[in-house]
């Protein structure tokens, strides 16, 4: 199949049942892609090639994306057989007992998997590398990075590997590998999918979901996985109907506010406020009601209240590990961001933990109060296009150096995480240096509905499925 990274999820599966192309042909189209392109990239970590061909020729489910190649994260997530690392010399796992909820659900939808994407260690930073798995490449730059943590899955998903992969999100790791390789990565309402960690790893910030190169095998798989699993204690409010039918449906005229705010209070570069008003006059010229408005929020005392409760959280984490294990992690096997995070909570006491989640809590009531002025906030995903990585560098010796390279990069897209809303990053616009620029849309809790209607807008207004990087199909 020369032509089939042309392809999205939908498209190939359509091929599928018009017996135009078999599974088989498939995974060895998307295998000989892997070992084509994986070299540049290191966006696949471990190959499940047998299993792959053997499912493909078996049985297959008679889901929206049967026979269709898939990847899965190597974070959270657990496929019966396979090794799961989470980006660590010392969480690891030789081979899961069972398949995890979502992974079930995914095998129903029809998808062939072939194998597990980098991750960062635990999914800490913005940019996929680590000493277990190491740097995963954009393809549209391999000099730059992926984005983080779900860099592997949108660096395969870009490079026309596979059309669509499982990725999560806790602080942005959807949405911002979607923006840095040039996809669609939605951000879904917190519990729309099963969460994938027993322990509920990140607090009830982290979703999981996927990145796609089109915004319809976004929301086909959202219908295919998205209701709720028995046991979650925060279930979403149910759907008025397929996200898939809403793309196809007019947006009405919304109420969009738009900013240019940044955490750190330092403007973002011309280049990135010059495509975020472009796409505030987009949405003008469509007859939206656009205006520029903040959400007021006071991201030091957010993101000071989030550090005292993450901290503590992933200390905890860890030593479910340690009791798993039956041991302390050696002084090479948590890297120096997991080591910082792990020792800092252990320092933490009952009551910082939970003055910091009870504080976040408050913040998070004043900006929902914010979203009754209007549907849709748009911001930037990043400050900047996906920048070199070895300016983004997460195993620095010096990681208060870090800190502040990732502050200058990063941070809108947390807030979303923790109010639990559904957020969208959008590939709108490119760089003069040919990087992909995406742009974030932040709609109410539980409506992916309008996100979905406005994306589908989005993508015919202003198409980006015609873009290709240099490492591709």
């Amino acid at each position: 199949m020369d032509d089939y990274s042309d392809y999205d999820g939908l498209g190939l599966a359509e091929l599928v049942k018009t017996r135009q192309v078999t599974p088989s042909e498939l995974v060895e189209a998307a295998i000989e892609r892997i070992e084509r392109h994986n070299p540049a990239l290191n966006a696949v970590v471990y190959k499940g090639y047998d299993d792959a061909r053997k499912w493909a020729a078996g049985d297959l489910p008679d889901g929206p994306f049967k026979g269709v190649p898939f990847l899965i994260k190597d974070l959270g997530a657990q496929v019966k057989g396979w090794p799961r690392s989470s980006g660590s010399m010392f969480a690891q796992v030789a081979a899961d007992a069972e398949d995890s909820e979502l992974v079930k659900r995914y095998r129903a939808a029809g998808v062939v998997m072939l194998g597990k994407s980098n991750t960062p260690e635990f999914g800490i930073p913005g940019v996929t590398n680590s000493e277990r798995l190491g740097f995963c490449a954009n393809p549209w730059n391999t000099d730059h990075i992926s984005g983080g943590s779900s860099g592997g899955a949108a660096s395969a998903t870009a490079a026309g590997i596979v059309p669509l992969a499982h990725a999560s999100d806790g602080l942005g790791s959807i949405r911002i590998p979607a923006a840095c390789c040039g996809l669609v990565g939605m951000k879904i309402t917190r519990d729309r999918t099963p969460i994938c960690e027993v322990s509920d790893g990140a607090l009830g910030f982290s979703v999981h979901h996927v990145v796609s190169r089109t915004v319809r095998d976004s929301a086909a798989m959202l219908d295919a996985t998205g209701y709720a699993q028995i046991g979650d204690p925060f279930q979403a409010p149910a759907k008025d109907g397929p996200y898939l039918a809403e793309i196809e449906k007019s947006p009405g005229r919304l109420r969009i506010a738009w900013s240019a705010q940044t955490p750190s209070g330092r403007p973002i570069p011309e280049e990135m406020h010059a495509a975020l008003v472009r796409t505030a006059e987009l949405l003008k010229g469509l007859g939206h009601d656009v205006f520029e408005q903040d959400i007021g929020v006071d991201y030091r005392a957010l993101y000071r209240a989030q550090g005292l409760a993450s901290a503590s959280n992933f200390s905890a984490n860890v030593r479910r590990w340690v009791d798993a294990l039956g041991r302390e992690p050696g002084p090479d096997e948590l890297g120096p961001l997991a080591r910082r995070g792990y020792e800092s909570g252990k320092r933490l006491n009952g009551q910082q933990a939970f003055w910091g989640f009870q504080e976040l809590r408050i913040l998070n009531r004043q900006i929902v109060a914010a979203y009754e002025g209007f549907d849709v906030f748009l911001q930037p995903v990043m400050a900047t296009p996906a920048p070199r990585g070895d300016w983004l560098y997460p195993l620095m010796e010096d990681v208060k150096e870090f800190d502040k390279r990732q502050a200058a990069t990063y941070g809108t897209t947390p807030p979303a995480n923790f109010t639990g809303q559904p957020s969208l990053s959008l590939p709108l616009w490119q760089s003069e240096s040919g990087l992909p620029i995406g742009m974030m849309f932040t709609a109410k809790f539980a409506d992916e509905a309008t996100l979905y209607r406005l994306a589908g807008q989005l993508e015919k207004e202003a198409p980006w499925k015609d873009r290709r990087p240099p490492v591709w199909g």
